[in-house]
């Protein structure tokens, strides 16, 4: 049975809405993702994003009315299929994927379900009776009787990630109690101003991104500059080589200008800027040593003050 008109159109309603105020959506799978945890994520989000789950065909349907109106949300239409939803949000979006991703619960393995990592039973005591020997036997599990008891010689692999669950892998590992998988929100796609991405992007360090643009400008540049094609990459170090250019012209010429005019004193006469540099460092020496001097004295007058004696002596 389908949703009532009224509820319907409040929904596109609040939709539109969600689009016009926020700029980033990360579409999430809620595939085993219980009501009680929706809750508790939905608390988790409370004044950093909202999210909002509806039936696919509708949420097409609303967005394709909004295309004219709103055409950046086209790109969202390959990605409604399955059990998606959405979280709006205008905060820093790998803040958010962790508050997301965060709420994960511990579900035991159930036949039929898609197994999200690979399973591994240790070896050791399960503490279970030789009569249960047959589940194990099932499963080629190699395994030998200690002490009255089941005890597993290897550790062995019974689900690979992917692949169904078979029903006697669920039930061996009900009756070990153990409770291979974890359920959540997990992040499928984000959309951020009209353009769709992976959230592995997310994780590309910042300095990464900034040696890549570095990296882009410097053969940007490195081209302008052999074409001779001026860009604003390329500017500075044409203004440069000019630079140069006119200081090379001035030294071979009687022409000068104010930027020449000590590079030409330096060509010159370059054993007066050497005596010059050399007093400077002796005065700083001087100096120096005059300070420790003046060091020692303090030292020694504070010493003959006390003449020996301690405060208390």
């Amino acid at each position: 049975m389908g949703l009532p008109r009224v509820k319907k159109e409040a929904y596109v309603v609040k939709l539109k809405q969600l689009l016009e105020t926020y700029k980033s959506i990360f579409l999430v799978n809620v595939d085993n993702v219980s009501s009680n945890q929706m809750h508790q994520i939905r608390v988790s989000l409370r004044g950093k994003g909202v999210v909002l789950m509806g039936k696919n065909t509708m949420v097409r349907r609303a967005l394709r009315l909004f295309i004219e109106e709103i055409p950046t949300c086209e790109p969202l239409l390959p990605y409604i299929k399955g059990n998606i939803g959405f979280v709006f949000t205008n905060g820093d979006l790998k803040e958010l994927r962790t508050v997301i991703t965060a709420n994960k619960v511990a579900a035991p393995a159930r036949a039929g379900a898609l197994a999200t990592v690979n399973v591994v039973i240790p070896a050791g005591n399960t503490g279970m009776e030789p009569g249960k020997t047959a589940f194990f036997q099932a499963l080629r599990i190699p395994t030998k009787i200690a002490r009255g008891t089941i005890e597993i010689v290897n550790d062995i692999q019974v689900v690979t990630a992917g692949e169904r669950v078979g029903t006697s892998e669920a039930t061996l590992l009900n009756m070990l109690n153990i409770s291979p998988f974890t359920y959540g929100m997990t992040v499928i796609q984000i959309y951020d101003g009209g353009n769709i991405f992976s959230p592995d992007v997310l994780d590309i360090d910042e300095k990464v991104l900034i040696d890549r643009f570095l990296s882009g400008v410097k053969t940007v540049a490195s081209i302008s500059l052999a074409l001779k094609y001026p860009t604003i990459v390329s500017m500075p170090h044409l203004l440069v080589n000019a630079y140069k250019n006119l200081l090379a012209l001035s030294i071979a010429t009687e022409y000068t200008f104010e930027g020449a005019e000590k590079v030409k004193e330096y060509l010159a006469n370059p054993e007066a800027f050497a005596v010059a540099a050399v007093p400077a460092a002796t005065a700083d020496t001087g100096a120096a040593a005059e300070e420790k001097v003046e060091a020692k004295e303090e030292e020694k007058e504070e010493s003959d003050d006390d003449m020996g004696f301690g405060l208390f002596d």
